[in-house]
């Protein structure tokens, strides 16, 4: 199994459009980029997507142009899954995975674009390919955001999606007792701000050391985390399972 980090930036995506901040200013000037946040999941020649950014196309291009055998969404934020679109005319669009929630809002949206539905309860596992995928309750409400777990051979790799540290305690137990091999955690901020929907730096690191994890990336970050924070994930950066 091979996971890539199609993007690692928060809704605005970094640089921000119009900012002069010293972090805008380095990406630009390197020319590099956080396109908004989404996993490539390659697996015995499948391809399943976590999320459809509104970066879809770009990243998929990047990514040299696989053909998406399903998708998953973790919560109807538009930059989790509105670049859905974008298979209109470039492939047969490809079923969608996620809480009933989640799906019920987001295909009521996406009305104009036939495509298969597939709404699975949290907490029950389901199978794409040959590799198991849970969904879990994080937070905060009003909204339902849900994080996802991914198993291959044993070997866990999940992503938070956004969320708070406070997750419900039994999406904490069940990251506890999954012995994370690598862990994809929202972290819009460094550390000392206060984000109501998200983690900051500090808190992911925290949140990471509590479940377990042996290793982790930070996602979902804003163009206010530098480029070369520790555990930073960056655009198509690849983890490889035998």
């Amino acid at each position: 199994m091979q996971i890539t980090l199609l993007g690692t930036g928060d809704a605005i995506g970094t640089p921000k459009i119009g900012c002069d901040c010293e972090n805008c200013r380095a990406m630009t000037a390197a020319g590099r980029s956080r396109l908004r946040t989404s996993l490539l999941i390659e697996t015995e020649g499948k391809h399943i997507l976590v999320e459809s950014s509104p970066d879809l196309r770009q990243q998929l291009l990047r990514a040299c142009s696989p053909h998406i055998d399903a998708v998953l969404w973790s919560h109807g934020h538009y930059d989790h899954f509105i670049g859905f679109g974008e298979f209109y005319r470039v492939q047969k669009v490809p079923p969608a995975y996620a809480p009933p929630q989640v799906m019920d809002y987001c295909s009521d949206y996406l009305h104009f674009l036939p495509f298969e539905k597939h709404p699975v309860p949290v907490y029950e596992p389901f199978d794409l390919s040959g590799v198991p995928f849970t969904f879990l309750e994080v937070t905060p409400p009003p909204f339902y955001p849900c994080g996802t777990l991914i198993e291959h051979d044993e070997t866990p790799a999940p992503y938070t999606a956004d969320t708070r540290e406070d997750i419900p305690e039994a999406s904490r137990e069940l990251l506890r007792n999954a012995d994370i091999d690598l862990l994809f955690v929202d972290a819009i901020a460094p550390a000392g701000y206060n984000i109501h929907k998200h983690m900051n730096y500090a808190e992911a690191i925290r949140f990471a050391r509590d479940v377990g994890a042996k290793d982790y990336r930070c996602t979902h970050m804003s163009h206010m985390v530098p480029r070369d924070m520790p555990h930073a994930g960056y655009d198509m950066e690849t983890f490889c399972w035998e």
